[in-house]
């Protein structure tokens, strides 16, 4: 649960910094302070280590005060991107979560604009690390009960920014659970429980039915896990009064799909992954955790859209009856695959998924997927990689990016690249063993199963950075949901 948030449209006095334990200050850029509670302090902090004001954009301070606050000072740039800010606040929000607060100040100071902008970035920061992630320590982490924000107030107690938050956090939390917390069958029963909390409603595509539907692709990776629990799993939002879409382009009465790769262990199957690389693989469900995010904050919002999430969850296990490499399987839209290299599993479960959604005639799929070692090698782990079916698309992504502070680059996947996956024996390679471009080859790969459908596919490369990327603070960063409730809102 998020904490109880309190606003104050007064700049915050003396007295009040006084009686808090932990307070985030937060100016517009200047080479000089202004009168505030704390400044005498600072000034003095400021010149006994011979910095400049303005490198308070740069690194925040963190200063104690004589009543025994514990103050962070950060100044933002006016200029400044959403990616930037939300880096500056964490930074400084950093030096006071370090300890485990119960409750924060947050005050703003400067003008009316200034102080809403960085009021929106505070409060958001503030609660998407609010709650501390799920482990299994036998003394966990405290969290953080109470943000109080001082110098400015919302028109609507920062409701986009809660959901966003909420959404967020309930991504990470599913994405970090090991793999023997959260097993295919398990993940299904916490859809069930989510579906009931916001609102939802869910058809489960289970093993046999979906064998039987001839899901070859799915079927394939999900057949060497021997508790036969994996599943394609439909949820739908309609929103107030089942009203449709409103991103930008598609217009009223219009539908989204998002589909997210839901593998909640991945060994790698026969072509088995060394431990280097297996580390970490019960977070390759992130795409899945993806989805439901934005679905939970498009509920929280109450947008007005009709949204449909459609995850794929499997294992990839080792086993006497794990799929194998030579192989010839049959995927739902009829499709022939050859299969090259069993682990390359995400693309197989996605074909049917998106097979499936596409079926419903969206007006737009956006699927997500930690899908391929050669975008993180594109792009490191601060931003994601998108492709995109139009160009019109292509810019509603970038916009998406650019305001939510979920940086993303859009790369090209031109059919000359096919010839890479011709096969033989059937109508496509599941991918190359030379694994060049292999992000825009499981592109391709996955484009044949979309149909004429308007789609959006990215690969998560910053599903986790070290140390926190933009404002959250935890490895696994939640990246996708700010961005697809903005691609939503145009």
């Amino acid at each position: 649960m998020l904490p109880k948030l309190a606003e104050n449209k007064q700049e915050i006095t003396a007295k009040t910094l006084e009686s808090t334990a932990h307070a985030l200050l937060l100016l517009p850029l200047s080479k000089t302070l202004p009168e505030m509670p704390g400044s005498a302090e600072l000034k003095a902090v400021m010149k006994r280590r011979d910095l400049k004001i303005d490198s308070l954009a740069k690194s925040p301070v963190a200063l104690q005060l004589p009543g025994g606050t514990l103050a962070v000072v950060a100044m933002l740039k006016a200029d400044a991107s959403t990616f930037e800010a939300h880096e500056q606040v964490r930074k400084a929000l950093a030096l006071l979560m370090a300890e485990h607060p119960k409750s924060l100040t947050l005050a703003v100071f400067g003008d009316a604009a200034f102080k809403a902008r960085a009021a929106d970035a505070a409060v958001y920061a503030a609660l998407v690390n609010a709650v501390p992630l799920p482990s299994r320590k036998s003394k966990p982490d405290a969290a953080l009960k109470s943000v109080q924000l001082f110098g400015h107030k919302s028109a609507d107690g920062f409701a986009r920014v809660q959901a966003l938050a909420e959404g967020n956090l309930l991504t990470r939390s599913l994405t970090v659970q090991g793999p023997d917390e959260l097993t295919p069958g398990v993940y299904r029963k916490r859809i069930k429980a989510l579906a009931k909390q916001y609102g939802w409603t869910v058809e489960e595509f289970a093993f046999d039915k979906l064998k039987k539907m001839g899901a070859g692709a799915f079927c394939a990776v999900a057949q060497g896990s021997p508790a036969k629990d994996a599943a394609i799993v439909r949820i739908s939002y309609k929103g107030p009064k089942g009203k449709g879409s409103g991103v930008r382009g598609q217009g009223s009465g219009k539908k989204v799909a998002f589909v997210g790769k839901g593998i909640c262990f991945d060994t790698g199957g026969h072509n088995l992954k060394p431990a280097k690389y297996m580390q970490g693989m019960h977070e390759d469900m992130n795409g899945s955790a993806v989805v439901l995010g934005i679905l939970a904050a498009a509920s929280k919002l109450k947008l007005p859209v009709a949204l449909e999430g459609w995850v794929a969850l499997a294992e990839n296990h080792i086993s006497p009856q794990a799929y194998r490499q030579n192989e010839v399987v049959t995927a739902l839209n009829g499709t022939t695959i050859e299969v090259v290299h069993t682990d390359a599993e995400g693309r197989m479960v996605l074909a049917d998924t998106l097979t499936l959604a596409a079926k419903g005639k969206p007006d737009l799929i956006a699927d997500f997927a930690t899908l391929t070692g050669s975008m993180h090698y594109a792009l490191g782990s601060r931003m994601s990689g998108v492709f995109a079916s139009s160009s019109a698309i292509a810019h509603q992504a970038s916009r998406a990016a650019t305001s939510s502070g979920e940086r993303i680059v859009v790369f090209p996947y031109p059919e000359d690249y096919d010839s890479s996956l011709d096969s033989t024996v059937a109508d496509v390679k599941q991918c190359s063993m030379e694994g060049e471009a292999d992000h825009i080859l499981a592109t391709r790969f996955l484009s044949r199963f979309v149909g004429d459908t308007p789609w959006l596919h990215m690969d998560l490369s910053a599903h986790s950075c070290k140390g926190g990327l933009g404002a959250v603070m935890s490895d696994a960063s939640g990246f996708g949901v700010a961005w697809a409730l903005a691609l939503l809102e145009g």
